[in-house]
């Protein structure tokens, strides 16, 4: 019998550490990640310092180091530049800038590539993940969330006959890898749903999510 209650005491003990002990990981889990990333950013942020002189570095003229200053710095590089280059004056200077690059060898594809996808990704204008669809993947009896893309004109040209429309299917729960590819515009659905939204929910693997959201997926995949 005392051995049974030993048991008994045993068990409600674990089922007390074992309930405590995951409410701890929790609440410790994402904010060790969140200040780990946090940390991560700011470190490589604080390297933009080393453009300063010497003796103009905050370690040099405080005495101390005060991480996060290189996060001031670079948001004020920014700011700057982008108040350069809304003159005339800044124009012709970053004309002139993009004529150099352009006519370096090997230097003018790498700059061409990263400007085309900066201009697409950052731009007002630009065309990028602007709608969520569904689309068949990876099988025909699977739906997968994806982004509207653009098509190129030649592949336009080329698949001729039906319209065709160019996604990105982002993987999870790294949405910055994926799969980019063309299907008929007839074979995806549109929905009505923010691009943050549907970011949110592949980053989480589909716990996150709004219940309207999850209606609209339910009731547009069937």
């Amino acid at each position: 019998m005392r051995a049974v209650r030993l048991r008994v005491l045993s068990g409600c003990r674990g089922a007390f550490v074992k309930k405590y002990l995951l409410t701890g990981l929790l609440v410790l889990v994402p904010l060790v990640i969140t200040l780990w990333v946090l940390s991560f950013i700011i470190g490589i942020l604080d390297q933009s310092l080393l453009l300063l002189p010497t003796s103009w570095h905050p370690d040099n003229l405080l005495g101390i180091h005060i991480p996060g200053l290189g996060v001031i710095l670079t948001v004020l590089t920014i700011l700057g530049t982008g108040l350069l280059v809304r003159n005339v004056f800044g124009q012709r200077l970053l004309e002139y800038w993009d004529r150099l690059l352009r006519s370096i060898p090997f230097v003018n594809a790498i700059y061409n590539s990263v400007k085309q996808v900066s201009d697409t990704l950052l731009s007002d204008s630009g065309r990028a993940f602007r709608k969520v669809l569904l689309v068949r993947y990876p099988h025909a009896n699977a739906w997968s969330l994806a982004f509207l893309t653009s098509v190129p004109n030649e592949v336009t040209r080329v698949l001729e006959g039906e319209e065709y429309v160019g996604v990105f299917v982002p993987t999870t729960p790294s949405p910055v890898n994926g799969f980019y590819f063309y299907v008929k515009k007839s074979e995806t659905i549109e929905l009505n749903i923010s691009v943050d939204a549907a970011f949110k929910s592949i980053i989480s693997m589909g716990v996150v999510t709004t219940p309207e959201n999850a209606v609209q997926l339910a009731q547009a995949a069937q």
